[in-house]
């Protein structure tokens, strides 16, 4: 019997993975410059980690998340988000002390698992880019976290996307807000889906986030969050959004935005993308929001939190759509080429040299013919090729060529040391 990986996973092979690691570096380099730094949390935690975060009534608790129990008896389950987790090591860790500068400021790259129906940019084990603020409530904190992610898109590549936003309010807003739903929906219940036959009773917002035809139908008409606003939380929405407009960051106020997790409160976004070459309609690629009382369902602290996530394969579909110079094949910096007697040790200690320098240096291990080993650096489109003969070697010199015009000159061994220099002179 072949062995295959499983349904929903996907092999990451050495030349698609040199374009996830210019991405991940883009953003690492992107939040380390707004002062953020990262966190490892572990790929599975405690069932309660993720059915008390995400509420007992989401897809992803209900439907989706991998868990099972361990050879202790422990309910364990495999990560199907990121923030999560990153709450509970806030925690457990106990951040939120004095030791700590807040607003606590970290990131993350996680693969995540979900049982779902795999497609194109979706799999059942897949990776969150992420970020997470803890312990600022002020607008200027979302402010901050909507033109991240903003401008990480922009410094990335992606064209045609869109900001959209909208406020889930404080814990009375969402209660009235649930209470009008239920008055709305219950008349209808007969003529909803399933699913949404029993998040009438469960939580009634996610109803708005169905996607089944039979649902869509009454969702135009259905109550609106902004209609139940209090005082506070349209001042604090309108103070976010007028700052990004005079920022210069455009946005859509979207009624109809609710988000697939029941821990977020006040503002939530979405980022959009509209690419006909990819998909039909406008699709979530970046998404995130307040939620400022996860801390103290794990025990904690009252403290105000707001992150956003990625999805790294929906974004590399977008990126490689629209912005393939980014993985653009730039090649190794040298191919050591050898012939002769004696030449062998000599290649594997430049190779080491150079490294050492910082280039990127690869020889042939086969030791197959000159001609051979031409025509792999040539495939590996190296910058340079170093040959190494045994008159060479007994000269104390190598031959160092510029593939791109042909220019060649001896070089002494020991100028190698510095090849920067080299380089310039050649």
């Amino acid at each position: 019997m072949r062995v295959q990986k499983p349904k929903g996973t996907v092999d990451i092979l050495p030349e698609t993975s040199s374009d996830w690691e210019k991405v991940e570096s883009v953003a690492r380099s992107f939040f380390k410059r707004a002062g953020y730094g990262e966190i490892r949390t572990p790929i599975f935690e405690n069932y309660e980690v993720f059915s008390r975060s995400s509420g007992e009534s989401s897809d992803i608790v209900e439907k989706e998340m991998y868990d099972f129990e361990d050879k202790g008896g422990r309910h364990i389950a495999l990560r199907p988000e990121g923030t999560a987790g990153v709450v509970r090591a806030y925690v457990e860790d106990k951040i939120y002390g004095p030791d700590h500068v807040k607003p606590f400021n970290v990131y993350y790259l996680a693969a995540t698992f979900r049982y779902e129906r795999p497609q194109a940019g979706r799999q059942r084990e897949f990776h969150q880019i992420g970020v997470e603020s803890f312990g600022s409530d002020s607008y200027l904190s979302d402010v901050e976290t909507i033109v991240m992610a903003n401008d990480l898109l922009h410094e990335l590549g992606v064209k045609h996307f869109e900001l959209h936003l909208n406020s889930l309010g404080n814990a009375a807003v969402r209660s009235a807000y649930h209470d009008a739903l239920v008055s709305y929906f219950t008349p209808l219940k007969a003529q909803l889906s399933a699913d949404s036959q029993r998040r009438l009773t469960t939580n009634p917002l996610r109803i708005l986030d169905s996607k089944e035809d039979q649902d869509k139908q009454f969702l135009a008409a259905a109550p609106k969050i902004i209609d139940y606003l209090d005082d506070e939380s349209k001042a604090k929405f309108e103070q976010i959004t007028q700052t990004l407009t005079a920022l210069k960051v455009d946005y859509v106020i979207d009624n109809d935005l609710v988000r697939g997790l029941d821990y977020y409160t006040g503002v939530i976004f979405e980022f959009m993308v509209a690419d006909e070459k990819l998909w039909a309609s406008p699709t979530t690629i970046l998404g995130g929001g307040r939620y400022n009382h996860l801390v103290e369902e794990f025990s904690g602290p009252a403290t105000p939190a707001i992150g956003f996530g990625i999805g790294e394969e929906r974004l590399m579909l977008v990126l490689c759509e629209q912005n393939p110079a980014l993985f653009a094949a730039k090649g190794i910096d040298f191919f050591l080429t050898n012939i002769g007697e004696g030449t062998a040790f000599e290649t594997i200690s430049l190779a080491r040299a150079l490294r050492t320098q910082g280039y990127q240096v690869q020889f042939d291990v086969d030791q197959k013919k000159l001609k051979a080993q031409f025509k792999k650096a040539d495939r590996l489109a190296a910058r340079y090729v170093i040959t190494i003969g045994e008159r060479d070697l007994a000269a104390g010199v190598v031959q160092l060529k510029r593939l791109s015009d042909g220019q060649q000159i001896a070089v002494k061994r020991e100028a190698l040391t510095d090849m920067k220099t080299v380089l310039e002179n050649l």
